[in-house]
């Protein structure tokens, strides 16, 4: 017998509508049969849900960068040690560079020599001795004439000490202070000094007095210029 088709369709849908409610009421069936054991599934979910929140164990590992940080000033104070000896070699060489140009002052300071036998030195053409009451005519650093006795002057008019130069000479003169003869002066100090002619029993008001043939050979030799040294 031939079957219609919209009767095919409809027996069709029934049988899903039939597995539709059985799978519900399967469902429900199974729903009912576990309503006592849902409490004890329950808190084991709950006890497994707060197993993600362990995750506050990350702030043991936050703690880490401190212990890296507490290293970093080892390392740092580390390369102290090595500058130091470094700039302290660099000053000693500027201490030792600064002690010798005091050693050349002291070399150029040499005095002239003296010459044999008398208080002068090389650099004099003429010497006097007040102590000894002598002089001396010096050419090149030796003796030319004398020793030769000399009146000087007193402790009134006492003839200076030092060093001098020839300052003029006038064979005949005649002092304007004393109205005495000078022949033969030799004019070496302030105040009318000079080597002349004269007696050799007084003494002289500062002049260096000789003997006429010692007088005639110290106005001879000296010049205009040449040092006298008075000791």
């Amino acid at each position: 017998m031939a079957t219609h088709p919209h009767g095919t369709r409809r027996i069709a849908q029934g049988a899903v509508f039939a597995a539709l409610v059985s799978t519900v009421l399967v469902g429900v069936g199974l729903g009912v049969g576990t309503a006592d054991e849902g409490p004890a599934a329950v808190p084991a979910a709950a006890s497994a849900a707060p197993v993600p929140r362990a995750a506050p164990s990350a702030p043991a590992t936050r703690s880490a960068p401190p212990t890296s940080q507490a290293a970093a000033p080892t390392s740092s104070a580390a390369p102290a040690p090595t500058t130091a000896p470094t700039t302290a070699p660099t000053t000693s060489p500027a201490t030792w560079r600064a002690v010798p140009p005091a050693a050349v002052p002291a070399r150029v300071a040499a005095a002239p020599a003296l010459v044999a036998g008398t208080p002068c030195t090389v650099t004099a053409k003429a010497c006097v001795d007040l102590d000894a009451r002598t002089a001396w005519l010096v050419e090149d650093g030796a003796v030319r004439r004398g020793p030769v006795s000399v009146m000087i002057g007193d402790e009134i008019d006492p003839t200076p000490r030092g060093t001098f130069r020839v300052e003029w000479k006038a064979e005949q003169w005649t002092s304007r202070e004393y109205l005495t003869q000078m022949p033969y002066a030799v004019f070496f100090a302030e105040g009318g000094i000079a080597f002349h002619e004269g007696p050799q029993d007084t003494n002289s008001a500062g002049c260096v007095k000789l003997t006429n043939a010692d007088a005639q050979a110290w106005f001879a030799y000296l010049q205009v210029g040449d040092e006298v040294q008075i000791r």
